[in-house]
């Protein structure tokens, strides 16, 4: 088979892609200044900006958002009257959760297993890397044919809508013919995938009181109301027996059609243990594209060592919903909103605090941009053909740019496909996935040029 000359520059470029995806991987970019200082963000941006700079880009900025976070900006025209795509990525990550159970540390780019292993290495710093890459492909072969923006974010893990916000104080800056999202995945290593749907998000905070202050367990349990116990009651009443969410008025029984997930490769994808059933109902592809999911993702509660025999005064909580495509995030939040005040119980007092949402997201695949990226993927990935399935996973910014720019076709292609294992320790990108989605992209380009040609 006759090598593609972008895929021929694409591999020469491995070895210095390798050497940035480390020195962005070294960033401790966690949005949160409670978690790693902020410096820290500061510099990731820093890096973003000049290599963009270094790429011949225009009017490069650093974009103070009003969440406190910068999002990169950066312009590079292209031909007369060429379309101008964008290209999207965010260089802030998840927390590293437990360092100790990284097998090598979580922010040292390190190669494993034909692997490269490091904090935001697929999540979303590898797509930094992949727009780079694709860029310098095609000005190696000819020269970019579309005039490009770039937007790199700086607080998409944390949900806190900085740049959404930005942008719709700003509508003029992302303006784009079609947009690339570089921050999903194939839906298995090797098997060329855009995503047709996201799910949408609702982050709440929730505060139990029941007491003045704590109390001896021997003297007063048994009568004094713990917030804890009550925290844990409220809490298990968002879910039923099977695991299914149960949020009061939150329809939970849309079906998935198209790409199916086989239960075997989700419980693999997933490490499940053996023994331990899944959740839920449905097919895998209705609970995780198509269905809301509640998440308990954090609570305050004293640690286990160094626990005294005390009634609990107080109790919180941090909770995620997944809002499915055809709901409303606005309308699941107050649902779940009045889902907790209404199960609180012993008439425990509670407050409620939003913390972050986002809308859920359908694509229009049969839009001209996607026949363009199927061709492209079909030569990257030697004659296969392009897939769509779901995410389960939020994107808030999608539906921002879907609405200040309603003509704007939107792809959502990436490097987070199940063994990438995204939000979780020993999070990992493949090289081979970044090679062959690089040029793909860098092929979706060329197409779509001569596709807007007259």
């Amino acid at each position: 088979m006759t090598v593609h000359p972008i895929s021929e520059t694409v591999a020469s470029l491995m070895p210095r892609a390798r050497t940035e995806l480390a020195e962005l991987v070294a960033f401790q970019s966690v949005a949160d200044p409670a978690v790693f200082p902020k410096s820290e963000c500061e510099a990731a941006a820093a890096w973003v900006a000049d290599a963009l700079r270094a790429e011949d880009f225009q009017d490069v900025a650093l974009l103070d958002t009003p969440d406190g976070t910068q999002s990169v900006y950066g312009y590079l025209p292209g031909p007369a009257g060429a379309p101008t795509v964008l290209l999207y990525a965010h260089y802030d990550v998840q927390p590293p959760l437990d360092e100790s159970a990284w097998l090598s540390p979580p922010f040292e780019l390190t190669e494993r297993d034909g692997r490269w292993f490091g904090r935001g290495a697929a999540d979303c710093k590898g797509g930094v890397v992949m727009h780079l890459l694709a860029l310098r492909a095609l000005k190696a072969n000819g020269g970019v044919p579309v005039s490009v923006k770039v937007i790199a974010e700086g607080s998409e893990e944390q949900g806190t809508g900085g740049l959404e916000q930005y942008a719709r104080s700003h509508p003029e800056l992302l303006t784009a013919d079609t947009i690339v999202i570089g921050d999903t995945g194939n839906f298995r290593v090797g098997l060329p995938t855009v995503t047709s749907t996201l799910r949408g998000m609702t982050m709440l905070r929730v505060q139990l009181d029941t007491l003045e202050g704590n109390l001896h367990s021997g003297q007063f349990g048994g009568a004094a109301p713990d917030a804890l116990a009550a925290m844990i009651q409220l809490l298990a009443s968002l879910r039923a027996e099977d695991g299914s969410t149960t949020v009061d008025g939150l329809t939970d029984d849309a079906a998935w059609e198209g790409l199916q997930y086989p239960e075997e490769e989700f419980r693999s994808d997933a490490k499940v243990l053996d023994g331990v059933s899944l959740i839920g109902t449905g097919t895998v592809a209705d609970r995780v594209w198509a269905r809301p999911a509640v998440t308990v993702i954090g609570i305050d509660c004293p640690p286990v060592i160094g626990a005294t025999p005390s009634v609990q005064a107080s109790a919180r909580a941090q909770i995620s919903l997944r809002v499915p495509p055809g709901a409303d995030a606005v309308e699941a939040t107050k649902l779940l909103t009045a889902h907790l005040h209404a199960h609180t119980p012993w008439g425990a007092r509670i407050s409620v605090e939003q913390v972050g949402q986002g809308q859920p997201f359908r694509a229009d695949l049969s839009s001209p941009a996607y026949t363009a990226m199927a061709d492209a993927m079909r030569t990257a990935y030697d004659g296969q053909e392009m897939q769509s399935s779901g995410m389960g996973g939020s994107i808030p910014l999608c539906n921002a740019l879907s609405e200040l720019y309603p003509e704007a076709e939107i792809l959502l292609i990436g490097l987070s496909e199940p063994e990438a294992q995204i939000h979780a320790v020993n999070e990992s990108v493949s090289p081979e996935e970044l090679e062959r989605l690089s040029v793909a992209e860098a092929l979706f380009l060329r197409n779509y040029a001569e596709s807007k040609k007259v």
